[in-house]
């Protein structure tokens, strides 16, 4: 059985998938959690505090998802590419919901700095992977971009087909 902590996370997860952040309450989690106030307040001090543990959770298991995707692949340039195909894996088993990271983004005030600085770590990570598999600075942030701008497409749109064009486009780039 799981613990209250990873209740409270996984609840969080299903919640800001389905309704955001903004419109999903501390009361609803911890119900849905099936958890006592006190054990919720035990673990986390607020929804924001929550919210950072739940992006941090968040960012260490899509990390771990990539890097196992990206395991049997032997050189950097076909990880790269690989990489995409991540993307049509994980629109697959999470039906297009996007990036959590950007999802939450779009609701929180910019001067929230506490969730704000994970996002932010989070995609510096992504980009610091791109250049890390390339060693080209300018190469891999072009990478990163349509990456990036491919999981927001995908949900957007409920579709796979410009992931397959980005794939393309890096396949010719890095030849």
């Amino acid at each position: 059985m799981k613990s209250p902590r990873e209740r409270i996370i996984e609840t969080t997860f299903q919640l800001f998938t389905r309704q955001g952040y903004n419109s999903t309450g501390i009361n609803q989690i911890i119900s849905e959690a099936e958890v006592a106030k006190a054990s919720f307040y035990q673990h986390f001090k607020s929804k924001e505090h929550l919210c950072v543990e739940f992006l941090k959770v968040r960012h260490q298991y899509w990390f771990h998802e990539l890097n196992s995707f990206l395991a049997k692949e032997e050189d950097p340039k076909s990880k790269t590419i690989k990489a995409f195909d991540f993307l049509v894996y994980m629109n697959a088993k999470e039906n297009f919901r996007g990036c959590s990271f950007l999802n939450i983004l779009s609701e929180i005030p910019m001067d929230n700095v506490k969730i704000l600085s994970v996002i932010q770590s989070h995609k510096a990570d992504l980009r610091n992977f791109f250049l890390e598999l390339l060693n080209n600075d300018e190469l891999s942030d072009h990478i990163y971009m349509l990456f990036e701008s491919s999981i927001i497409e995908s949900q957007l749109f409920k579709s796979n087909e410009l992931i397959e064009k980005s794939k393309k486009i890096v396949t010719n780039l890095i030849q």
